[in-house]
């Protein structure tokens, strides 16, 4: 008989954050920022906490270590591609983000068909683009709802999140690329 325990906590806030993902993307869709704000931080607040109590209590699952990675990439490219629909973020900016997270998720579930589960680590350019991506949205939704930001932030941090999303995607593909062929001679042989 399966039941739920304290152990399962993260992987239900992990599910909640992408029941999130839906009216979030609607907030911003019929521009009611000051909404779209508070669920986009919702959201975020518990990504903190169901990472801390995966780590910190060792709650850490095979799901939801798959679900987690998930729901920031569904949250986070579903509202670029929102704002860029309303015209809040240019359209080359959306299409990066998802251009980039799309082949993360077809490289995972590649090297998990092909190889074995994919047990990668984000890397630090990975952290610090999405801590980027998250600014930048939550300034969008700023500005979009509560006062304007100077022209030079916005620009500013719509380069930055471009520079970033580019080169944590480069550095995604050639070290996993190179694990994955490292992995593939070895099991060939």
């Amino acid at each position: 008989m399966t039941y739920l325990s304290p152990r399962h906590i993260p992987n239900i806030i992990t599910i909640v954050r992408i029941v999130l993902v839906w009216p979030t993307v609607m907030m911003i869709l019929k521009r009611q920022f000051q909404w779209a704000l508070v669920l986009f931080f919702i959201a975020g607040v518990s990504d903190a906490i169901d990472g801390f109590l995966a780590k910190h209590y060792g709650w850490i699952s095979r799901i939801g270590s798959l679900l987690d990675p998930i729901a920031d990439k569904l949250l986070l490219t579903s509202c670029y591609l929102a704002a860029a629909s309303i015209g809040l973020l240019p359209w080359w900016l959306a299409i990066l983000v998802a251009v980039r997270d799309l082949v993360i998720i077809v490289g995972a579930v590649g090297y998990y068909f092909l190889l074995h589960p994919f047990e990668g680590q984000p890397t630090w350019t990975s952290k610090l683009n999405t801590f980027c991506q998250i600014l930048l949205l939550l300034t969008t939704l700023w500005q979009g709802g509560f006062q304007s930001v100077p022209p030079h932030w916005m620009n500013g941090l719509i380069y930055l999140v471009a520079a970033t999303t580019i080169v944590s995607g480069i550095q995604y593909v050639t070290r996993w690329g190179k694990q994955f062929f490292r992995e593939k001679k070895i099991f060939s042989d």
